[in-house]
């Protein structure tokens, strides 16, 4: 039995993919693949291997099925969906009993980047965003007409927009679509354009909104604020607004998960005798205690001081690692300290087993980037 692709893979896209980015990669392969196009043998396979992906992912509820359990998560579900509006804009024609270019249509979907401190991320915020979307016109109302007067119905196309012509494919009937040429595809003439937004019906403005951003999000996530994106055509739904996070490297701290990683430095003899020390967390400085006869190497745990889990209660660590410091330079009175700790250790060395120095290895190389 052949295994079915990911759908994410046949478009090309990744997991993050918004709407807009889904269709515009189902747009170009689309085009590429269409059997009325493309002359190899495999290209109607291709094409409907297309079409089910871009079935899937351009669904929310299919995509949210599809993200948490994969092909399995999707059995039952028809894959049924219209393609007109997309083959109108590829190749200029649709199947009959498509919607007309006058109908309501959903707006397109905007992004904005938001950059937190490591700090913020930590604690979640309120972030105040300022952006720039069109808005009805204020002054026509989103008619496009000056005040006073009004659009009317286009006598070419008899209100539709579109011009027709029908044709037999492979794919059943279909027809040729052209935008009408007297209205422009809006299908009413507009004799007296409004001043304002010169008849286009919206005009851009600033909007502020406050977005809610969780604790614990992780750098690159992107927060989906339904509505709030541009407006629809002929009374359609508005897209949604995207926000992307990025969290800004911290001076001291390292994430890894849900954890936060510490490199602190000590010297030898805190390390041979033991301290106590102060070190920076999240939360303000911490006391910690460096046991007697530390390595290189050595991992301290601050259990639930690192960052919020997402989706539960509770926090991570902080992971304090410890290095350390072999001094390059020595005062006279330091060099005979040394000397004769030199003489009561002696000479002898000792050749540590390979199993020991590769534990070392994977736990430092577990705590890098």
């Amino acid at each position: 039995m052949v295994e079915k692709r990911d759908y994410y893979e046949i478009l090309g896209i990744d997991r993050s993919a918004t709407r807009e980015d889904i269709r515009a990669a189902y747009r170009r392969l689309a085009k590429q693949y269409h059997p009325d196009v493309n002359s190899a043998e495999d290209a109607e396979d291709r094409f409907k291997e297309i079409n089910e992906a871009y079935a899937v992912l351009s669904d929310d509820e299919r995509r949210a099925a599809y993200d948490r359990y994969g092909h399995a998560g999707l059995k039952g579900v028809p894959l049924d969906f219209d393609l007109g509006d997309i083959f109108e804009e590829l190749f200029g024609f649709g199947s009959f009993g498509r919607r007309s270019r006058n109908a309501p249509r959903r707006g397109a979907d905007l992004r904005y980047d938001v950059a937190l401190s490591f700090e913020e991320m930590i604690t979640g915020i309120d972030r105040e965003i300022r952006f720039e979307r069109l808005e009805v016109c204020s002054v026509c109302a989103g008619s496009g007409a000056e005040p006073g007067t009004s659009p009317v119905r286009c006598e070419t196309c008899n209100g539709s927009g579109e011009v027709r012509q029908v044709r037999q494919t492979f794919l059943g009937s279909m027809v040729n679509v052209s935008t009408c040429p007297n209205c422009r595809g809006s299908g009413e003439i507009i004799s007296s354009p409004c001043r304002n937004c010169q008849g286009r019906g919206h005009e851009r403005q600033e909007v502020t909104r406050t977005i809610p951003i969780p604790a614990g999000v992780n750098d690159g996530i992107q927060i989906r604020i339904s509505g709030e994106g541009e407006p629809g055509i002929n009374g359609g739904p508005r897209g949604d607004l995207y926000v992307r996070v990025r969290v800004q490297p911290h001076r001291y701290f390292r994430r890894r998960q849900d954890d936060i990683l510490l490199d602190l430095q000590i010297n030898i003899a805190q390390a041979t005798l033991g301290a106590e020390v102060s070190v920076p967390t999240v939360d303000g400085d911490h006391k910690l205690t460096i046991p007697p006869g530390t390595q290189p190497g050595k991992v301290i745990k601050l259990r639930g001081l690192g960052v919020p889990h997402l989706r539960r209660d509770g926090r991570g660590d902080q992971l304090v690692v410890v290095s350390v410091e072999v001094p390059r330079s020595l005062n006279e009175e330091q060099r005979q300290l040394f000397q004769s700790l030199a003489e009561s250790l002696g000479t002898e060395v000792t050749i540590q087993e390979r199993g020991f120095l590769d534990r070392v290895r994977e736990l430092l190389g577990g705590l890098a980037d």
